[in-house]
């Protein structure tokens, strides 16, 4: 197995295939207050950054009060009309097999009620070490969610390997000083994810697996 201590995982479009849920929510949030809703596209592009910074880059012209209740609608189709989480079907049998060889975290751009409810959803709590959300760090792509778990385990943050579907997560990172893999199996194209910083590229956790025992 490749020599890393720790790695560290996106949940959205990474360990849960959620990227549609996540599509939904938002535009079911405009549509609510009769606002035109954001191109799936565009949502997409903003899939792994805190709420707050991916309505920002949506729609700029939203003033705080607008954008404090594009919040609380969001949030609460999270939580009372979205469907439960569903990991990847690789996923439990892929971290269940990690976890005999490393220390696994989560750092996500998910609140932590919510990061905690799909956890509990999908009974994958145990296998991580540390998880952090944007109500504890900065948004991607800032480094601060993987140098806090780096901290936290003490470990350097060239021994944590990022793993994540989204250049917001390449990019954090890279700001970190960490290696990352691109999956492509959530909200970025391929050809956007090439334009960040990895190591590789690929189709999904049990590739991940395979290409860690290399």
């Amino acid at each position: 197995m490749k020599p890393y201590r720790v790695l560290i995982f996106d949940w959205d479009g990474t360990l849960a295939d959620s990227t549609a849920q996540i599509v939904q929510g938002v535009q079911n949030s405009f549509c609510r207050f009769g606002w035109p809703p954001p191109a799936e596209a565009d949502i997409r592009a903003t899939i792994g950054l805190s709420l707050r910074e991916a309505l920002r880059r949506l729609c700029p012209q939203l003033d705080q009060q607008q954008t404090e209740a594009a919040i609380r609608a969001y949030q609460h189709e999270y939580f009372h009309r979205r469907e439960q989480t569903v990991l990847f079907p690789d996923a439990g049998h892929t971290l269940q097999r990690l976890q005999q060889h490393y220390w696994l975290a989560v750092a996500t751009g998910k609140g932590r009620r919510g990061l905690d409810a799909a956890l509990d959803e999908t009974d994958t709590r145990s296998f991580f070490l540390a998880t952090r959300t944007v109500d504890e760090c900065a948004s991607k792509p800032q480094p601060e969610m993987v140098l806090s778990i780096c901290d936290e385990l003490g470990v350097h943050p060239a021994e944590a390997l990022v793993i994540g579907d989204t250049t917001h997560d390449l990019h954090m990172a890279h700001n970190a000083q960490s290696p990352a893999i691109a999956l492509t199996t959530g909200a970025h194209t391929p050809g956007q994810l090439q334009t960040a910083p990895h190591l590789a590229m690929l189709d999904g956790l049990t590739s991940l697996a395979a290409w860690l025992a290399e």
